[in-house]
Order: structure tokens, then sequence, then C-alpha cells
């Protein structure tokens, strides 16, 4: 049987929500590989530093990141009402999104495919 109404079940599913501050960037065009190296590099850090550790970085997902980063501070400040400097990179990662198949024309006739692969790409802030 049910557990309760169906009012009582989404009260309960939505007292358990994560209200940490966070920003998504979907169907990036960065395999998730190369976003992870970045994001290795940013997680667990305060805010300030990763803003320059990704503005001194010369990978291409960098700069994306860093869009991604500002937009999740821009959210803990005017939605959560936090204050910037107390803030750091609780959870930073991404996960596997679809694959453009392309194929490129090889000799005698045959043809090789190319993955373009995409990512979700996620960051979760929280204050000290």
């Amino acid at each position: 049987m049910a557990k309760g109404h169906r009012s009582q079940i989404k009260r309960e599913r939505n007292a358990q929500k994560d209200t940490r501050p966070s920003a998504k960037l979907s169907y990036a065009r960065i395999p998730v590989q190369k976003a992870c190296f970045v994001l290795d590099a940013i997680r667990g850090k305060d805010v300030q530093t990763a803003l320059g550790i990704l503005a001194y970085n010369p990978r291409y997902a960098s700069s994306v990141i860093e869009k991604l980063l500002k937009s999740a501070i821009a959210n803990a400040e005017n939605n959560n009402g936090m204050n910037t400097e107390n803030l750091y990179i609780a959870e930073c990662y991404a996960n596997n999104g679809p694959i453009m198949k392309r194929v490129k024309p090889r000799a005698r006739g045959s043809a090789y495919r190319i993955e373009k692969r995409m990512s979700h790409i996620t960051i979760v802030l929280d204050e000290k």
C-alpha cells in the first residue's frame, strides 16, 4: 500500500530537497574527461581562488566553467542571500550527455565514426 496521501508524499520529498545554491549547464560541447581536469583543480576551493584558477587555466573548458561558477555565485547571492566571501565549492562534477555521431571517409570507401561527446556540468556551492 501507499505511504500516505499524495500531498504528504510531496511534502516529505520537498523537505529532503537540497537548498544549497547551484548552477547546471546541460549539453556542454566538452567531453566529460576534459571537463573533469578543470573541475578537479577547483573542487573544495573558495570562490575567489577558484575564479583565479579558472582565469589563468589555458583549457577551453575553464572558460565555460568560469561562466557557470559566476552563475552559481549570483544564485547564492540573489536567491539565498548568502555572502560571497564565505562561499566555497562543495561539489562539482560532470556527467555524460548525448553523443553526436559523425562519419569521416577513409581509404577504399570505408568510413570511421567520429564521436563528439557532450556533458552536463554541475557546480554546488556552500557557506563556510
